[in-house]
């Protein structure tokens, strides 16, 4: 699914395999999870088994990834590139820094946030524009979790902002507009898949970025995928 939302010099890996080898990790991103629970070992490798096919695409030696502050990703020299794991499935986005500036990408299972949450995520212009008649209401042509939809694009929005400002960018300060490309119904369900944009008016503004970003997302098999890119030419745009 990411690869369908970017372009092709961004290298693109996945998985929905929910393990991974013995050995999958290299010695040092073993000590970062060495007291970890199952499923946050499990989700780390898988993550990073991913990380390390989408490197061998761009020609590169599988290398170990660790991370920063606010569990960035650390990249090798002249890479960049942004992580994703929710239950079913595990990708991993890289490109070379001449091509991208900053990208980000996140998945999630296809389904109503849990209660609560969505006050917390959707801004009241926002929810206006939901297809549903209520934030976490599927969209009745469609199918669309629409709550679960603007939380993943929140992500992708954060991990694309995130490297370029090293500074936090709350879930109100991004208003977001959803283009629905693909209208056939069933994308949350296993039937057709639904597609299409978004924009992402950033109300904190940093001179690293543009005022607003534009990305994409994607429904299918119970899994809702969003992805972002920014190009190191943006301001000739």
């Amino acid at each position: 699914m990411i690869e369908n939302l970017l372009p092709a010099y961004v290298s693109c890996a996945a998985t929905r395999e929910e393990s991974v080898p013995d050995g999958t990790l290299f010695p040092e991103e073993e000590a970062l999870v060495a007291r970890s629970v199952p499923k946050r070992r499990n989700d780390f490798a898988a993550a990073r088994a991913c990380a390390r096919r989408a490197m061998g695409g761009l020609g590169l030696e599988p290398v170990a990834v660790l991370h920063g502050k606010r569990g960035m990703p650390l990249w090798p020299e002249g890479i960049v590139g942004s992580l994703t794991h929710c239950d079913g499935y595990r990708a991993a986005a890289l490109a070379r820094a001449a091509d991208v500036l900053s990208l980000g990408v996140d998945a999630e299972p296809h389904a109503p946030l849990p209660e609560g949450v969505g006050e917390l995520v959707v801004r009241p212009s926002e929810r206006e524009r939901f297809a549903g008649p209520r934030a976490g209401e599927a969209d009745a042509a469609g199918g669309i979790h629409w709550d679960r939809l603007l939380f993943s694009a929140k992500e992708s929005v954060f991990k694309t902002w995130y490297p370029l400002t090293l500074t936090e960018l709350d879930f109100d300060e991004a208003d977001l507009t959803f283009h629905r490309e693909d209208d056939r119904a069933g994308g949350g369900a296993g039937g057709g898949a639904a597609s299409g944009t978004f924009t992402a008016r950033l109300l904190r503004t940093d001179p690293a970025l543009p005022p607003v970003l534009d990305g994409r997302w994607r429904v299918e098999d119970g899994i809702v995928a969003t992805a972002v890119l920014l190009r190191p030419d943006w301001r000739d745009s």
